[in-house]
């Protein structure tokens, strides 16, 4: 730089950096932002000349588009007899602040470029393909990999590819991945002299994806994942060839070589002003509109108060139909300015109101469970098999199912979807007991298993129930600290169960591997299993490192299906008046079989006694030689009430003969004096 000269003209300007989302990676590029800038100020914008100065005879190539769907678009331009050296040190410099590496003079005209335009670029080396092609024409192809296909990149690894990476090919084989990054056998080298440039258009899914399974991120691959329209690759292919020439000399042939097998076509959407009324909630005419349209190069026409938008080719994010009028309302908003449109009240009908009775469903059995004092909380959904093995097998979990593995987890311990709530549940009540003396937790989400018709899984949904420590928590007038049981737990499901009017809601015995043997139930509504509790089996428990404070204590689990439980709950039922005539209470002591559920026998004296027994309570279960061997006594509290009447004494003794002959007759039991 010349002594005297202001330092900013030798080390440039100051650099902005930029955040952009992936909907607008149209601003990947210095025009785009320039776009941006024009039309939020208002200044004109002066777009880069596309205008090639070429004077040498024309070239022939061929192109081979197998798969247009993958690549709408395939340019061709040619430059002979270049001279390759280091590029100016301005270019050097402006290549460095935007982050990328000067390698020589042709590689950094299609950096520049691109960074320039928007439209990625690549040079082959033309004599290596023309000697390829054994003294034919160059034919370009591009098809999709063949599996377990190789080639080196320019950054010297070798890759397998697969069937789903789209390549740039010759006769001879594979040139480059398309979209991501060239082969090493054609790239530029100091002694190339001829340049074969391509400008191209790609699926952007196609090639995220590929970025993605080689690993292999690039300025290319960004802005290709993202979408850019094929109009720009004749463009990026003009303004590179003429940077060529400017900064390496050589000739540019006449003509390019272009393939567009898959024009799109530009979106086009109509709207009147009351349309962005009513929308925006703001009045501004058709003209109006159609200017700050065109101040983002939409093509508006204004006729009769409607209006005409046809968007720009490099807006790929304009939809059609509803979705590109909203899209169009949206460009107008931001160009207006967010801040200049005024707050309103809604003005508009509301949309009639759809209800989610699922939702509704689950919601009600957390309010229920809430009310009982248990917390909720939420796990990861994702896991490991060998976290969930610490946890036994659940009788309504089909765990010999294969677990369904995430193709890229996010981290190692949670590569698989989850077979089981009550693992992660266990997981959490961990953790709290460390802080906390008394645990009551809930969990509600799906499970998920490969579905044998389907190729999406089946997410069942599952209610878990973590339940340890104390029965009260300590107070100054002093509370019940003993150890929650069996039947603490049994007494949240049953409230639960009673609240959702769940019909023939029974208990049995149940041996579910993940809980203690003989200390475990199932619940039934009907016929159909509900689900397994109980306290927790030894060997479950020893997997978990428990904090001392829970060392003896019980700890209670409840596994439970709960699209049974939804389904089975009943929103609307009969309810009965208050009763208006007193009841008559009466105890019940039998001697029955040790075997004999409780549950059998007050269930028997509630049948038998129809209506008028309103309430029957077992309190007291007492065990003596003088019973006889394998007897118990079972102790109830009848509740008889009649719901047009005062029960008298005879009545009551009447229906307490009954109830005490059909259990004598059915079941064995002995009245106990």
């Amino acid at each position: 730089a010349p002594v005297g000269a202001p330092l900013v003209e030798a080390l440039g300007d100051a650099v902005l950096e930029v955040s952009i989302l992936p909907s607008t990676a149209r601003c990947a590029s210095i025009l785009g932002m320039a776009r941006e800038i024009a039309a939020i100020t208002g200044r004109e914008l002066h777009p880069p000349k596309y205008e090639l100065t070429a004077a040498g005879p024309g070239f022939k190539a061929g192109i081979e588009i197998t798969r247009p769907e993958l690549n709408p678009r395939f340019v061709l331009g040619l430059i002979r007899d270049v001279r390759i050296a280091p590029s100016s040190y301005k270019t050097q410099l402006r290549l460095k602040l935007a982050g990328m590496r000067p390698i020589n003079n042709i590689v950094d005209a299609t950096n520049y470029a691109m960074l320039e335009v928007g439209e990625p670029l690549h040079a082959f080396d033309y004599d290596v393909l023309a000697k390829r092609a054994n003294g034919q024409p160059v034919q370009i192809i591009t098809r999709v990999a063949q599996p377990g296909e190789k080639l080196t990149t320019l950054d010297g690894v070798e890759r397998t590819l697969d069937e789903n990476t789209v390549l740039v090919c010759d006769s001879a084989g594979p040139l480059s991945i398309a979209g991501v990054m060239g082969g090493a056998e054609s790239e530029v080298s100091a002694g190339t002299t001829n340049i074969l440039l391509e400008g191209a258009a790609w699926n952007f899914i196609n090639i995220r994806k590929t970025a993605r399974t080689q690993d292999l991120p690039s300025e290319a691959s960004y802005r290709f994942s993202r979408g850019v329209h094929p109009a720009m690759a004749e463009r990026g292919v003009k303004r590179g060839l003429e940077l060529m020439r400017l900064w390496a000399g050589g000739t540019v042939a006449t003509g390019l070589v272009d393939a567009y097998p898959l024009p799109p076509s530009d979106p086009r959407v109509e709207l009147t002003p009351a349309d962005v009324s009513r929308w925006l909630g703001i009045d501004l005419s058709a003209e109006v509109i159609a200017g700050l349209l065109r101040r983002l190069e939409f093509k508006v026409t204004v006729k009769d108060g409607n209006i005409t938008v046809v968007a720009p080719d490099h807006r790929l994010d304009i939809g059609e139909g509803v979705t590109g009028k909203a899209d169009v309302i949206e460009e107008i908003a931001r160009v207006y300015g967010y801040d200049r449109i005024p707050e309103t009240r809604m003005a508009d009908a509301l949309p009639m109101q759809i209800g989610n009775p699922l939702l509704e469903k689950e919601e009600r059995v957390r309010d229920l469970l809430v009310v009982q004092g248990l917390q909720e909380v939420i796990s990861y959904r994702l896991t490991t098999p060998e976290r969930e093995a610490l946890r036994l097998p659940a009788e309504t979990a089909p765990d010999d199912r294969a677990y369904l593995r995430l193709v890229n987890p996010i981290s190692s311990d949670k590569a698989v979807l989850r077979h089981s709530v009550l693992a992660g549940l266990l997981e959490n009540a961990v953790r709290n007991a460390r802080l906390r003396e008394r645990l009551a937790l809930f969990e509600i989400g799906p499970v998920f298993f490969a579905s044998e018709s389907n190729d999406l899984p089946d997410e069942l949904q599952r209610l878990s129930i973590v339940m340890a420590g104390e029965r009260g928590l300590p107070g100054w007038q002093g509370a019940d600290t003993t150890p929650l049981d069996f039947y603490d737990l049994k007494g949240v499901l049953e409230a639960l169960f009673a609240a959702l009017h769940l019909p023939d809601l029974h208990f049995e015995p149940g041996d579910a591997p993940s809980f203690h043997p003989g200390k475990c139930a199932r619940a039934y509504s009907g016929e159909k299993l509900l689900g397994s509790f109980g306290e927790l089996h030894p060997l479950v428990r020893s997997r978990y490192n428990w904090p001392a404070a829970y060392a003896r204590n019980p700890i209670l689990a409840a596994d439970i299906d709960l699209d049974a439980l939804l389904d089975g709950m009943v929103v609307l039922f009969d309810t009965t008046s208050v009763p208006e005539f007193p009841p008559v209470l009466e105890d019940l002591a039998l001697v029955v079989d040790e075997a004999l559920p409780a549950g059998k026998v007050a269930a028997l004296i509630r049948q038998t006694g129809g209506r008028v027994v309103a309430d029957v309570r077992l309190f007291d279960i007492y065990r003596d030689e003088k019973l006889g061997a394998g007897k118990k006594s079972l102790a109830y509290r009848v509740t008889y009430q009649a719901p047009d009447k005062t029960l008298s004494d005879k009545d009551v003794a009447g229906i307490r003969a009954r109830i005490v002959r059909r259990l004598e007759q059915e079941l064995g039991a002995i009245l106990r004096a």
